[in-house]
């Protein structure tokens, strides 16, 4: 990837990060919710259009790409300006784009999940395109529902959580990336584990958000449970099968971000149990853990490999990089939601640390860039 491209992610991700800190210091009054530019330029943005950029294998962008990321900012900011009818729009002509880079290298039905011979990773990659193109055309109806036409009620069915699941494409893709960098062995076992976890993760997170929407505690449990169990089944599978090379540092510490992830998730619903605890204060500083550890800790660990993919290994402390990449996001990012100073040390914090790996030299790096 080229420096004039890591430049631009460097960019939105440092914007969505300094979006995410000022919905708790804009006035009381103020009708626009940042929430949404903190997810839209992180997960769709910059996440979409790296899922696109991956799925073509091309060293530079290509023009599908480069108008999928143009029109991915555009929709961010309509939703955010609450402009909904070209926003729905654009959601369709983004989901389309999707389609087309996806049917181009895969096929149209996507009948590579069913076959035992493909590659996990490339069931990953498939399955991340597909869930980015179902999330963009179902956001579409989201609207029309919720702002227009207000045929189903659900109380969990809202623009902002429903918008939270366009960070399940990256962290498909980031799933992918894992099992790319894991050996190719014909062990019975190993390859039932593979399957295993893609299943699992596919359908479990969609099994999760219909609990979700019809507010079924125990059962939401349940299957996060299932979650933590596939997660962890992974990180081990890849501690066995993964590649030694940098990537895997990187990569184990991102497993470890999506682990602390599921933790909280399964606090935040045992806590739904006990109204005493179910506070604004508590559930507010709950979800900041969760959500930064989710974007800016296991999304951001699978993006920020695929931008370098061809340049490792990198000319960095990996250990060190990875230690100050967990003090910015469990530690200095959900303080900065409380308190100004917070907030920009973790954003100048993140931004050095984005651009030590976006920019030091790798052994590998392409030569014209």
């Amino acid at each position: 990837m080229s420096i004039l491209a890591r430049s631009i992610f460097l960019s939105l991700m440092s914007l969505a990060l300094f979006f995410g800190f000022l919905e708790h210091f804009a006035p009381e009054d103020f009708p626009y919710t940042f929430e949404r530019l903190h997810i839209f330029l992180f997960n769709l943005c910059s996440g979409g259009t790296i899922i696109l950029f991956h799925t073509e294998q091309k060293k530079n962008f290509s023009p599908k790409v480069i108008t999928f990321a143009c029109l991915a900012v555009t929709y961010a900011v309509l939703a955010f300006l609450h402009l909904y009818i070209p926003a729905i729009l654009l959601s369709v002509l983004l989901a389309f784009i999707v389609e087309s880079v996806r049917i181009r290298r895969f096929a149209l039905f996507p009948t590579d999940f069913f076959k035992p011979t493909i590659p996990i990773a490339e069931k990953f990659n498939q399955a991340s395109l597909l869930c980015l193109s179902i999330g963009l055309f179902i956001s579409s109806l989201v609207i029309l529902n919720n702002e227009y036409l207000h045929w189903v009620s659900y109380k969990k069915l809202t623009l902002n959580t429903f918008f939270l699941g366009f960070s399940f494409p990256v962290s498909l893709i980031t799933f992918s990336v894992i099992f790319g960098l894991m050996k190719n062995e014909d062990n019975g076992l190993s390859r039932s584990l593979k399957e295993f976890g893609f299943w699992g993760i596919n359908l479990g997170v969609i099994i999760f958000f219909i609990f979700i929407l019809f507010e079924k505690l125990v059962a939401q449990l349940f299957v996060t449970t299932i979650l933590l169990g596939t997660v962890l089944m992974i990180f081990l599978l890849y501690g066995h099968l993964g590649i030694k090379a940098q990537q895997k540092n990187f990569l184990s510490s991102g497993i470890g971000f999506l682990l602390y992830t599921a933790l909280t998730g399964i606090l935040y619903i045992i806590m739904e149990f006990f109204p005493e605890m179910y506070t604004r204060d508590n559930i507010r500083f709950l979800l900041s853990l969760h959500s930064f550890a989710s974007l800016y800790g296991w999304n951001l660990s699978g993006l920020a490999i695929i931008c370098r993919y061809h340049d490792f290994p990198l000319k960095l402390h990996s250990r060190g990089v990875i230690i100050f990449h967990w003090i910015v996001v469990i530690i200095l990012a959900p303080l900065g939601k409380y308190y100004l100073a917070f907030a920009v040390l973790a954003t100048v914090s993140y931004i050095a640390m984005l651009s030590v790996i976006f920019f030091n030299k790798g052994n590998g790096e392409y030569k014209n860039n």
